[in-house]
């Protein structure tokens, strides 16, 4: 297709977007390329990184090779990310930590619509479609209640498997990777290789990382272009399930230390606002929720505008 400068930019953004989402430990960077309208494309982008590219690149020159890549659009989305990871992680970091019920009902509020706007993306509604968004929404549920490993394993498979299942997380619209390496025991030696600079477990990691991303995108694009419809209920029904991650309210049940030996929370259970100890801020957290759903439908409103 063809873009423009500005096309590219807006696609950035989406990508700082992105960044953003993936800094919060259970919002998904993959939700936000959904309700941005990317997702299949970028399926379909990473998908194309395969031999036949390979062969393009070699047969017939690097900018034949970059287009049948979709370059361009991967580029310009990963820059965003890449942006946003640099410059918000701090911001977002610091007021999870100071603001965290205002911050997780903006995503809530956020996420909640995206639910409403994937499934209206669902063109004929089945039974089975009704039965994969429960059995999704129940399997999602299950994962946010399961307590993170105590247990940390340091092996190289293990960690080349850990960033394989994170990455796939990662593109799913729902869970976060970062959760999963959490639940998996994997997330502090990652954080700790990655601040000593140990680049043997970040080689690793990132080579399972991309093993996953090829695998599984192409596993995606197969199932949006072959039961497109099934699979949207399954989504749709994952990200359901994954709102108790970012439900506001939360009692803190264990605590664990961090890579700065810091006591931070470990394990959390959802509880009501009426329920929590200290200030709910229940007028903020409404409005901040209001806000995050109304995100939502100004960019449902913006994509459906004719042009």
């Amino acid at each position: 297709m063809s873009r423009k400068i500005k096309d590219y930019l807006i696609i950035g953004l989406k990508g700082v977007a992105m960044g953003a989402a993936d800094v919060v430990p259970g919002v998904s960077g993959g939700t936000i390329a959904f309700i941005s309208g990317i997702y299949e494309e970028l399926l379909q982008s990473i998908s194309n990184i395969n031999l036949g590219l390979f062969k393009t690149l070699k047969n017939e020159g690097f900018s034949k090779a970059w287009k049948q890549l979709n370059g361009n659009f991967l580029i310009s989305l990963f820059i965003g990310i890449f942006v946003s990871i640099l410059s918000l992680a701090k911001i977002i970091s610091w007021l999870l930590e100071n603001h965290p019920i205002l911050v997780w009902s903006f995503f809530f509020g956020l996420v909640s619509a995206s639910i409403i706007y994937i499934a209206k993306q669902i063109k004929k509604w089945h039974a089975i479609s009704f039965i994969l968004l429960i059995i999704a929404a129940l399997v999602a549920y299950k994962i946010t209640i399961l307590p993170p490993l105590v247990s940390e394993n340091s092996s190289i498979l293990f960690l080349f498997l850990a960033g394989a299942i994170a990455i796939c997380a990662m593109i799913l619209p729902g869970i976060s990777g970062s959760f999963i390496l959490v639940l998996l025991g994997a997330y502090k030696p990652i954080l700790a290789a990655v601040s000593v600079r140990d680049i043997k477990v970040i080689v690793v990691v990132g080579l399972g990382a991309i093993v996953g991303l090829l695998s599984f995108s192409r596993l995606l694009k197969w199932l949006f272009a072959n039961y497109k419809n099934f699979t949207l209920a399954a989504l749709t029904g994952f990200i359901i399930g994954s709102l108790n991650k970012i439900w506001p309210w939360k009692k803190i049940l264990t605590y664990r230390m961090n890579s700065h030996g810091e006591q931070v929370p470990f394990n959390e259970q959802s509880i009501s606002p009426f329920s929590y100890e200290g200030d709910p801020q229940l007028l903020y957290a409404t409005l901040l929720a209001i806000l995050g759903f109304s995100v939502i439908l100004l960019l449902e409103k913006l994509a459906n505008k004719p042009k």
